[in-house]
């Protein structure tokens, strides 16, 4: 899903929520020049510089890649620069494939980098299970994380570990419904310091409106299905990754700019697909020849066929 995709789809679900709520409309933002300082390579300026916890720092290309859960077969390769976050081409690239290969996906494995709310929400409205992989949360400055805080969606409210309830406030055109607690019960709370820095002793809590989606997500992520498919993605995915970087020269860019990049993803992917294919036909020849063995009429013919006869 592009930026812009992304945000005329949460302006407008951001519109539908405020409206419900009793909210009046935003007013329509003004697009400030941004000015933003990007490191750019000079032999390979469409290459990106990547800089990721765990991961070599420098410009690089970045293969997305979609693999067939059943026989491994690669059906998506898509090349970015190195600088994209996994989670923005990953709509779109699964729209083109049900689109193109007529497929019908009942569940997805992403790793980590895909666990976005727009990802969640899109896979959610496409009614297609999504299994991602475990986002450690950031640490904010308080104790007591929202973790501690029980959400209540009968009244569209937080309780805090005291009992006392945190209001709806407003929801924001980034999209995060905000609740707020009552002063006058924090001032004097034991918790306080483990709760809230706020010089009004107000603790604040966001929630995105897409948030049912993540925690579905999260839920599925837990599950003994989850775990398996999961599991399931560490065989076809990574594998798939791991055979290219050992047999097909997957580990470099072999070439300069992004269309000759993306070539070279092709042929690594088409070089694996033809050895996939032959492997899937010849165990099915292989298993259409035992079963011709094992009936009785065949048998039967090819002992005839077999026969010396001693003159």
């Amino acid at each position: 899903m592009r930026v812009s995709q992304y945000i005329d789809m949460l302006n407008e679900d951001v519109a539908k929520v405020r409206e419900e709520k009793g909210k009046k409309p935003l007013k329509a933002s003004e697009k400030a020049v941004e000015v933003k300082d990007t490191k750019v390579s000079n032999t390979d300026p469409e290459s990106g510089y990547m800089h990721r916890d765990n991961k070599p720092k420098g410009f690089f290309y970045l293969d997305h890649r979609t693999v067939d859960g059943k026989y491994g077969i690669i059906v998506d390769t898509f090349a970015t620069a190195g600088n994209v976050n996994d989670s923005q081409p990953y709509i779109a690239r699964l729209d083109a494939i049900t689109t193109r290969f007529r497929f019908k996906p009942k569940a997805v494995g992403l790793d980590a980098g895909y666990f976005t709310a727009p990802v969640a929400e899109s896979l959610a409205r496409r009614k297609i299970t999504c299994v991602f992989g475990y986002r450690r949360p950031t640490k904010g400055k308080n104790s007591l994380r929202k973790r501690d805080f029980k959400y209540d969606a009968y009244t569209d409210s937080y309780t805090c570990p005291m009992g006392q309830p945190l209001i709806y406030s407003t929801t924001t055109r980034e999209g995060y419904h905000t609740y707020k607690s009552n002063p006058a019960y924090c001032q004097t709370c034991p918790l306080r310091t483990q709760c809230t820095q706020n010089q009004k002793a107000e603790r604040l809590i966001t929630r995105h409106i897409y948030q049912e989606a993540i925690d579905n997500a999260n839920a599925v992520r837990l599950s003994e299905q989850g775990k398996t498919l999961y599991k399931r993605r560490a065989e076809t995915v990574e594998r798939s990754f791991a055979d290219a970087k050992e047999h097909h020269g997957h580990r470099y860019a072999r070439y300069r700019g992004l269309s000759k990049v993306q070539m070279q993803c092709f042929l690594a992917a088409m070089a694996q697909n033809i050895k996939k294919i032959a492997l899937v036909v010849w165990a099915f020849l292989f298993g259409l020849w035992l079963q011709l063995c094992s009936s009785g009429a065949f048998a039967k013919k090819l002992g005839k066929m077999t026969t010396c006869k001693v003159i």
